[in-house]
């Protein structure tokens, strides 16, 4: 296994970026369609909506994680998911009528979606981008 670090250009760290956020607004707007207690009006506002996140899981998120470590460890993280699921609330008060999720159960399972296909896809895209490797 070879470990290394390569420098990103600035327009390639641009394109990793918009890419995430295209690949995540995808992912959003795909789990309003099929679940049902999350709505999001439009496209644009999928798209302002994984910006909204991934803020937040740069910001809140890691306070969150530390403040949830001992219910993490009792529960053996069954309740991990629920850090998303207060994301995904706060991201709702953010950008309000547009982004609406509803309750505190399907949010569990929408969260454990929303990860579990955007790891896929971003991994799909990522080996098509590299040419298999």
């Amino acid at each position: 296994m070879e470990i290394y670090s390569e420098k990103k250009s600035a327009l390639w760290s641009f394109l990793d970026l918009f890419l995430t956020l295209c690949i995540n607004a995808f992912v959003l707007k795909l789990s309003s369609v099929i679940f049902k207690g999350f709505y999001i009006s439009s496209f644009k506002y999928a798209l302002l909506a994984a910006l909204v996140i991934m803020i937040l899981n740069h910001t809140v998120k890691p306070l969150l994680k530390f403040l949830a470590l001992p219910v993490t460890i009792i529960t053996l993280g069954i309740l991990y998911p629920f850090i998303d699921v207060i994301i995904l609330k706060l991201t709702s008060a953010i950008i309000g009528s547009n982004f609406v999720i509803e309750g505190w159960f399907v949010p569990f399972f929408i969260s454990i979606f929303i990860s579990v296909l955007t790891v896929f896809i971003d991994a799909i895209i990522t080996k098509c981008i590299n040419g298999g490797k």
